[in-house]
């Protein structure tokens, strides 16, 4: 897939590091309960880890009690969504629709009026407090 953010897999190394790395451009997953996001409730927005577009509003997250942070919508336009089928399951995966950096998964057992969840690797994220 093309985006508008393009970058050779050296350069993201280089820029990312490797936990983020391997959470944003390898599609992978950090223990739960172990993110920097997954408690914080402070006023602001969630942006990519990645390419630092703007993901998820601060009003939009909740404690899904699954160990990590949870949102009940996106910023429209900002998330793509992916079917997921790896480990025998069937997954919607959620990306960065700028970078196509790797964010997590999205689940219709949400809490909210929304009744989604969406499940995110702080790792993938960074915090801008208003």
């Amino acid at each position: 897939m093309s985006y508008p953010v393009e970058k050779s897999e050296e350069e993201w190394k280089a820029e990312l590091g490797e936990e983020k790395y391997r959470i944003l451009r390898q599609k992978g997953t950090e223990y739960p309960h172990t993110g920097e996001y997954n408690l914080l409730f402070e006023n602001g927005t969630y942006c990519c880890g990645g390419c630092g577009e703007p993901l998820f509003e601060s009003n939009s997250k909740f404690d899904g009690h699954c160990g990590w942070p949870s949102f009940d919508e996106s910023i429209p336009g900002k998330v793509e969504y992916i079917k997921d089928t790896s480990h025998g399951m069937l997954r919607t995966e959620i990306l960065c629709s700028k970078c196509g950096g790797h964010l997590g998964h999205v689940f219709n057992d949400g809490p909210t009026k929304t009744g989604v969840r969406y499940c995110v690797n702080s790792l993938s994220l960074y915090f801008r407090k208003k």
